[in-house]
Parts: C-alpha cells; structure tokens; sequence
C-alpha cells in the first residue's frame, strides 16, 4: 500500500473553535471521563488542545475505501504532538499499540505519544495535589 493512498481527514464534525485558545470541556462530548479530565489538566497548565482533530487511514481496501483508521484523542498544536489516553483493559491497550506503531510507519512525521493509565493516574494525582 503506497503512502499516496492514505490519508489524513478533518475531523468536521467535532466541536472546534479556532478562536478559542482554552476550550470549555463542559461544551465537549468526551467519549471518555478520562479524556474530560485530561482536558481540564490541559487548561490548568494552559496547554492549546483539539479533541479528536483528525483521522489517519491506516488501511485500504482493495477498492481504495478506508478499512481501519486511528483517531488520537487529542492534539498539542503548539507542541505539535498527539496525545491517546488508554485507561483500559489489556486487550484494547493492545490494539492502541498495533494502530500507533502502525501510524508511525505510515506517517513517520507525525509526533505520538500514548499515555497509559498509570501515566494518566500520575498527572490526575499531580493536577488534584496543586
């Protein structure tokens, strides 16, 4: 599969306001809890953020349709980073890091980082502490 057949896609239909340095999570639909108070540690060190900003195709069918894509939870603009929570189970800790590695490969110019849960547990315990 050739790099000029995948892409990365807005997210359109998310909540952004370009104007808006530090986003209300309360006006946000978090898929997770997790990413809700993540995103209030953000603020509190105000940190720029985007939810869910873009999608990477990670694989084609053999019409040229998207089969599997990752969506990283957030994006640091001004560190030009992403950022995937994964506070579950093994199983799905797994997948995470089958489609990161997989992002990696495909697009080597993209910054990622995973926090695992006792990553996002040491920043919560940091962020309620202050």
């Amino acid at each position: 599969m050739g790099k000029n057949l995948l892409s990365i896609r807005k997210n359109v239909n998310k909540n952004k306001d370009p104007g808006i340095n530090y986003k209300d999570p309360e006006n946000i639909k978090f898929a997770h809890t997790s990413e809700r108070e993540f995103s209030k540690i953000l603020n509190f060190y105000k940190i720029r953020w985007e939810y869910e900003p873009r999608t990477f195709i990670l694989e084609l069918d053999i019409k040229g349709n998207p089969e599997a894509s990752f969506t990283p939870d957030f994006y640091l603009p001004d560190l030009d980073l992403y950022i995937e929570l994964t506070t579950l189970n093994q199983s799905l800790v797994t997948k995470k890091n089958y489609k990161i590695r997989k992002l990696k490969e495909l697009y080597p110019d993209i910054n990622i980082k995973l926090f695992y849960k006792k990553d996002y547990n040491s920043l919560l315990f940091k962020y309620i502490n202050r």
